[in-house]
């Protein structure tokens, strides 16, 4: 049978790869649905769980973003990159590396008890030294430092006694030690490189010891697929599959051989995304140690950006990083003791939940749903009533999570006929109970019904992401496009524009306001205004210049505030499906970022 062959296949694989550095490679049949069916497998658990924890060790922990007493304005971990220190200079560092006060049961609790279910280390991040013992290399904690020891062998059992899936990031591409890795042009010459060479020998070789030395790995996540070729990331991410099959491989691996999506650093989509992604995020404003960084994120926005990030179908990595000494800085360590006391709570509301059955975000807060319930993650608690528009099924019960009585809150339904509106109503307490997100549980019969047009809010506002724009593209090359935010950028033609359907019930003259982007470039931003643009909505328009009116923060993606440009006013006189047109009249490209779009509001007129 054909099955019985794949396992001896597999078998065989698995039997090599113990024996041997390069082993030769198993060529197996697979029909689309099959590697469907076996994807869907492995990521059953990572679906499940919602909630992980990134650690960023190494190195450059010890170097704590100084270098030479100059402070590194950038992320921690990319200092060697950044400051071009030499790889005899750099080496040093494992010298120093004696973390003493490392105690792998103690990192494993602090996010046990934070409610993650998966922990992934750096095993080897872009400076090229390896955290665990290599026989590959000598650049490894074991042989290069003077604490000689492995701590991946601890942190792996300790995931196994506390239930947390172990998992391992690997950077497959960028190295700056080795001679043939992407990225140091400062000791060697990028002309003369031999990248399969160093794929070959140093990449394979490694991932193998990680995936055959410390038991079954959750999750291969890979990093910056620089120059790597579409071939080569399909034949690592096999080489993964081959070894553990039912290891995960990240999206990062590149050229889209990874089992899921990865978004960029703490970027939050602009709503549900229908495939299975993750955002990786930081506590404060690096990854690696760096001492001088005390941005930290309140617990509040974590949460927040937790239940945003799930409520859209997404899972959130959340990353410490330690110091060279092998501790969790204490803000972390209360933080994720705090998140922890939340999810004691309100874990159901996000372990093994599906995304919200509205498209769209809210600014309210966010829906996940399980089969039978709705949970409504409220952020803003209400003044008085909860109102939400568009649920067709009948709610047969609702309770707050924090209640342990699950006493029933009073609610009503109904159907407005003359605005074709579903109606729920929710008379909450006056109250949050919840510090940071309080959720309300919903019970019905089977899957949500809803109405998945972008809508008119209770508020009577109505806000147009760009993530839901139909995009009118024009002339060939470069189009405007959206990145994982759902921002548009690369809008450079003036002839390409956005358009958005939505439904109205309260109609009237609204405020027209569109929320701009910055552009994140390393440890700065900056902004481009001076467009001019045409709003078109039922044969009126209202046009306007794009100037810096003020910026607005949001949880979801702190790093990058909206830029808050009014244009003026304009009338919807009838309910029912609009039509809304943004046209640019004129795009400013002098700083070459050009015009960026996050999203479009009408606020009404009072």
């Amino acid at each position: 049978m054909e099955w019985i062959k794949r396992v001896v296949l597999i078998a065989l694989a698995i039997g090599l790869a113990a024996c041997s550095q390069k082993p030769e490679p198993v060529k197996t049949e697979t029909s689309a649905s099959t590697a469907q069916e076996l994807r869907d497998k492995r990521l059953q658990w990572w679906r499940a769980a919602r909630f992980g924890m990134f650690i960023h060790w190494g190195l450059y922990s010890v170097a704590a973003g100084e270098w030479k007493g100059k402070q590194e304005p950038w992320i921690g971990e990319w200092i060697m990159k950044r400051d071009k220190i030499p790889v005899a200079e750099y080496a040093t560092l494992a010298k120093q590396f004696n973390p003493v006060k490392f105690n792998a049961d103690t990192w494993v609790g602090i996010a046990r008890n934070a409610g993650m279910k998966y922990l992934t280390i750096t095993a080897k991040h872009h400076d090229g030294f390896a955290m665990f013992g290599s026989k590959v290399s000598s650049y490894n904690v074991v042989d290069a430092t003077p604490w000689h020891h492995d701590p991946m062998k601890d942190l792996s059992a300790a995931c196994a006694k506390d239930g947390i899936r172990f998992c391992f990031y690997y950077s497959q591409a960028q190295d700056w030690h080795d001679p043939n890795g992407v990225g140091n042009d400062w000791d060697y010459d990028e002309s003369k490189k031999d990248f399969h060479k160093y794929f070959e020998d140093l990449v394979k070789p490694q991932v193998k010891e990680l995936l055959t030395n410390y038991g079954p790995i959750g999750l291969m996540w890979f990093d910056t697929p620089f120059k790597i070729s579409k071939e080569e990331s399909q034949e690592l991410a096999a080489w993964v599959h081959r070894i553990q099959p039912e290891t995960i491989v990240n999206g990062r691996i590149g050229n889209g051989a990874g089992d899921y999506e990865e978004m960029g650093d703490n970027q939050i989509p602009g709503g549900v995304v229908k495939r299975d992604w993750e955002v990786p995020a930081t506590m404060n404003d690096t990854w690696g140690y760096k001492k001088a960084d005390h941005n930290w994120k309140s617990t509040e926005t974590i949460v927040r950006q937790l239940v945003d990030i799930v409520g859209k179908g997404g899972n959130y990595l959340l990353n410490v990083g330690p110091t060279g000494e092998g501790v969790i800085p204490q803000p972390s360590v209360e933080r994720l003791a705090q998140i922890g006391e939340w999810m004691k709570v309100n874990g159901d509301s996000i372990y093994s939940t599906t995304p919200s059955p509205f498209p769209y975000e809210f600014d309210w807060g966010a829906i996940t749903t399980k089969p039978g319930k709705i949970f409504l993650q409220i952020i803003d608690w209400p003044k008085h009533d909860f109102l939400l528009y568009g649920l067709k099924s009948k709610v047969n019960n609702a309770y707050l999570l924090a209640d342990a009585q699950h006493t029933p809150l009073k609610i009503t339904q109904n159907h407005d006929d003359a605005k074709n509106l579903d109606i729920l109503r929710i008379s909450l307490p006056a109250k949050a109970p919840d510090p940071y997100v309080s959720v309300v549980a919903l019970e019905i019969d089977g899957q949500p019904q809803v109405n998945t047009a972008l809508a008119q809010q209770p508020d009577h506002t109505i806000t147009l992401p760009g993530f839901f724009a139909d995009v009118h593209h024009s002339g060939s090359g470069e189009h405007l496009k959206m990145d994982n935010r759902g921002v548009a950028t690369n809008w450079f033609n003036k002839d390409e524009w956005l358009s958005w359907d939505f439904e109205v019930s309260d109609p009237g003259t609204f405020a027209v306001t569109l929320l701009t982007s910055e552009k994140r470039q390393r440890e700065k931003t900056d902004w481009e205004g001076g467009h001019i643009v045409r709003v078109e909505v039922g044969g009126k328009t209202v046009e306007g210049k794009v100037t810096n009116q003020g910026r607005l923060s949001n949880f979801r993606n702190l790093l990058w505030p909206d830029v808050v440009s009014k244009l003026g006013t304009i009338t919807i006189e009838k309910p029912g499906m609009i039509h809304l047109a943004l046209k640019p009249v004129k795009i400013n490209s002098e700083k070459k970022i050009g015009f960026m779009l996050h999203a479009v509001r009408l606020t009404p007129v009072r």
